[in-house]
């Protein structure tokens, strides 16, 4: 006899106002889970009477950082599987991916899985331009595996084990258009700026790092040292445009590669300010 499968998971989806790109979302899952929670950070629109409408759970909590309320769905949830897939509305499950994830044994000796996204820039997937695979901490288990803050988003807390997913799930970046994109990072820049510098007065990574064959490890290290890079939104459109091949995908590659250059001026306005002012950033 085989070991024991996952046959299903649970889902958690976070969403503010997301009428737009929760139904394609929860229709993503297709059968693939029959426990799926929403975390709303308490919408106006129609987002909650949606996820109900698709039979999931919503639970309500007011929005500080995506740690927190990824921690919360862990800790207020009932869910009814020991595993759980944590989705953004802007994402989406695909059936290679759910294949996979039901594929492992329950037993496995890991606590969280790191799954990598293919981010798609108006439908079109541009791997190049967006440093394909770039890794998530998204599967997690249901109990004991906390999240923390990291920038604008969350990673794993320390000292999980952790392994990694082949398939990746999709992540549509101009859901919501370019001025909304731009607008959100603005934010994002803020918290990113913030986490750079409480970790560049907290001691150096070894540069060990930066070099190393772990792609998250290696970017990690790479965020750290670029806190005091001049010139920091031209030198990131020349890594993704021209080292990392951002010209072989024709337009839209160009236009996804100058948006990304922005959003690291963002991020050197916002530590030029902190630095004028002798801190950090509010978050």
């Amino acid at each position: 006899m085989g070991p024991f499968r996952l046959l299903m998971f649970s889902v958690v989806a976070l969403t503010l106002n997301e009428e737009a790109n929760l139904p394609a979302c929860l229709d993503s899952l297709g059968g693939a889970s029959d426990d799926v929670w929403v975390i709303d950070s308490g919408s106006t629109d129609r987002t909650v009477e949606i996820a109900g409408e698709r039979g999931a759970h919503v639970l309500t909590r007011a929005f500080d950082d995506f740690g927190a309320q990824r921690n919360f769905a862990h800790e207020a949830a009932a869910f009814r599987h020991p595993w759980v897939f944590h989705l953004d509305a802007d994402e989406r499950m695909t059936p290679e991916l759910a294949a996979e994830c039901n594929a492992l044994p329950v037993e496995v000796a890991y606590d969280a899985f790191l799954v990598p996204a293919k981010w798609l820039f108006f439908g079109r997937w541009l791997p190049r331009s967006t440093n394909f695979p770039v890794y998530q901490t998204r599967f997690v288990r249901a109990k004991g595996t906390p999240f923390v803050r990291a920038g604008h988003g969350q990673r794993e807390a320390p000292g999980q084990r952790l392994g990694k997913l082949r398939e990746a799930y999709l992540h549509e970046l101009m859901s919501d258009g370019v001025e909304a994109w731009l607008a959100k990072h603005r934010r994002y820049a803020r918290a990113e700026a913030a986490e750079m510098l409480q970790h560049a007065a907290g001691g150096r990574r070894d540069l060990r790092d930066v070099f190393s064959s772990d792609r998250t490890r290696r970017r990690r290290a790479l965020k750290q040292f670029a806190t005091h890079l001049p010139a920091r939104a031209a030198l990131r459109f020349f890594y993704q445009y021209v080292i990392c091949g951002g010209f072989l995908e024709g337009g839209p590659g160009l236009q996804y590669c100058r948006l990304i250059s922005r959003y690291e001026g963002f991020v050197a306005e916002e530590l030029r300010r902190a630095l004028a002012q002798g801190g950090a950033p509010l978050p």
